[in-house]
């Protein structure tokens, strides 16, 4: 494969800006670890934040790196890569991050980092560029995702509810106060475990088109440091998104937020497990929209959450148009 010949001052600005970008997810995503446990009120959000950091950092020794090689070699063809390439895809998602996070909505950096990815690509070689099985899981998991964060935070709503049926609401509230530090624990867990390596993925990409690394080698210097740049994101915290999240969907208590993480964080442990790059965003909010459902169906605010779901649409294409043109600025200009 012909090796990309860039100075090493571009090479570090790159990877510095794709942390960045790791950073921004963090600090975006962190209303999804940490919205239901602070809206129920079991914890301070400065509590919270701090604890999903520490569990997202975790995750470095929990995973293995399979979302990493999907993102790293299985989304776009490693012979069209370049760092006119990776720098639109950081520029389209970052710039769709900040845009939804300014209004408080809660997008998919995931998705905008694919998006950005495949309006890169396709800006310089066409839809050639695209591998088809990495795309296809990937995009079938936007749907996938939240509907299996909805099957089962909805079947833990109705376990729950039937393993519970003869104690009081007062013993249940108790007792679901203390069950939704694990909970929210095990959802920090598989957001960090999801979430980081998609950055790897494209340092990873960078590396191996400049000839610093190989196709069978992730440096560990990548690993930790993308660990390192989502936990501190999530420690920042998006405060704008953790309403939306955690009350204007539908009103929790404790016993449906810790529903509404477990569900979601089984979907991530899936997903990771498969090497499959998915949206935490859209998993919580299935999570939490199916939780409300076995409720009432009016007890899930159906408008807001469609809003959520155009945001979902718009992100691939936005991010991939913004990554594009991007592309044509970088090279025209650098």
């Amino acid at each position: 494969m012909h090796t990309l010949q860039i100075s090493i001052y571009v090479l570090a600005s790159l990877i510095a800006l794709a942390l960045i970008f790791d950073f921004m997810n963090g600090f975006h995503d962190a209303a999804n670890a940490i919205a239901t446990v602070v809206s129920t009120g079991v914890l301070k959000p400065q509590t919270a934040v701090a604890m999903a950091a520490f569990f997202n950092f975790v995750a470095v020794f929990v995973f293995q790196l399979k979302v990493a090689t999907t993102v790293g070699k299985g989304t776009i063809d490693p012979s069209m890569v370049d760092h006119y390439v990776v720098f639109g895809a950081l520029t389209g998602a970052i710039f769709w991050n900040l845009l939804t996070w300014y209004y408080g909505i809660p997008s998919s950096s995931s998705h905008a980092l694919i998006g950005g990815l495949i309006g890169a690509a396709v800006a310089k070689a066409g839809t050639g560029a695209l591998i088809s099985a990495g795309l296809i899981k990937t995009i079938l998991f936007i749907v996938l995702s939240p509907a299996l964060g909805f099957l089962f935070g909805s079947l833990m709503m109705v376990l729950v509810s039937w393993l519970f049926v003869r104690s009081t609401p007062r013993k249940v509230d108790k007792w679901f106060r203390n069950m939704q530090l694990v909970s929210a624990s095990m959802y920090s867990l598989g957001h960090g475990g999801n979430d980081a390596q998609k950055t790897m993925g494209i340092i990873w990409m960078l590396l191996i088109a400049t000839g610093y690394t190989t196709s069978d080698h992730l440096p560990v210097w990548v690993i930790i440091s993308c660990y390192c740049a989502i936990s501190l994101g999530t420690l920042f915290g998006g405060w704008r998104i953790v309403k939306t999240m955690g009350q204007k969907i539908t009103k929790l208590r404790p016993v449906g937020g810790f529903c509404a993480e477990t569900g979601g964080a089984i979907t991530l442990f899936l997903a990771t497990a498969m090497g499959i790059p998915v949206s935490t965003t859209h998993t919580i909010t299935g999570a939490i929209v199916g939780v409300g459902s076995v409720k009432k169906t009016s007890a899930v605010r159906w408008g807001v959450a469609g809003g959520i779901v155009w945001a979902w649409v718009l992100t691939i294409p936005a991010s991939a148009f913004v990554a594009a043109l991007a592309w044509w600025i970088g090279r025209h200009l650098f």
